[in-house]
């Protein structure tokens, strides 16, 4: 499996949101639900429309940093951070006044941990370079069980390479491989009775259309709101 590059750097603005606590980051448009206990912490960022792109860009990773503005750290620092919101547009306000996340824009709406990384938070926005980096993730998939028992429910996180999903498939030990329909954000799911069987899981990546098996991720007795992870993960 070929490793995911970076892209090139592009020009972008970023706001932050919250408070340094990043409380009012939890949840999110991607359905990660608390970031500090499905591993992303404060080094997150909701994206405008056009980079969140449905719910394809959650997940994705960015390297960001200040550029242009006074309020700019010296020496241009770095932070990377990964997508778990949606930024979403405000139509009242002009595009270059307020209504930053409006399409076709390309903008960044930090948590302010992060944001205070790059720049000073007072500046309330700022231009920045910005390019997609591959996610550096420790051990493999995660997949979160919701919905019940005619429906399987599964928010995807912890993923490496691009960070991004396209489609999904799962395979009980009694059925063929059962195409999941995207619902929101990460989430995929399964119209199907899957009840006490061993779940296997086929993931590909949206951006480089990468596939990956995580074979018997669940046992037999998997439950609704638990997470199990795989040993695998894409590079």
């Amino acid at each position: 499996m070929a490793r995911y590059t970076p892209s090139p750097w592009k020009l972008a603005h970023a706001t932050f949101y919250g408070d340094e606590s990043a409380s009012d980051t939890m949840g999110g448009a991607c359905g990660y639900g608390n970031l500090f206990n499905t591993g992303y912490g404060t080094s997150t960022a909701a994206l405008s429309t056009t980079l969140f792109n449905n719910g394809y860009g959650c997940g994705t990773c960015f390297q960001i940093r200040c550029v242009q503005s006074k309020w700019c750290f010296n020496g241009s620092p770095i932070t990377t951070v990964t997508a778990t919101n949606l930024c979403p547009p405000n139509w009242s306000e002009d595009s270059n006044n307020g209504g930053w996340c409006n399409p076709p824009g390309t903008h960044f709406d930090m948590s302010k941990p992060a944001f205070m990384q790059i720049a000073q938070w007072k500046a309330g926005i700022v231009p920045v370079m910005y390019r997609r980096v591959p996610c550096i993730r420790k051990g493999g998939l995660k997949f979160t069980f919701q919905g019940n028992g005619y429906w399987l429910l599964v928010y995807v996180m912890n993923v490496g390479g691009a960070g991004d999903i396209a489609s999904m498939s799962v395979k009980g030990t009694k059925t063929g491989w059962i195409s999941m329909s995207h619902n929101w954000g990460a989430s995929y799911q399964a119209f199907s009775n899957l009840a006490g069987q061993e779940l296997s899981f086929r993931v590909t990546s949206y951006t480089n259309q990468q596939t990956t098996y995580a074979w018997n991720v669940a046992p037999s007795n998997w439950q609704m709101g638990l997470t199990y992870q795989s040993s695998v993960n894409f590079l």
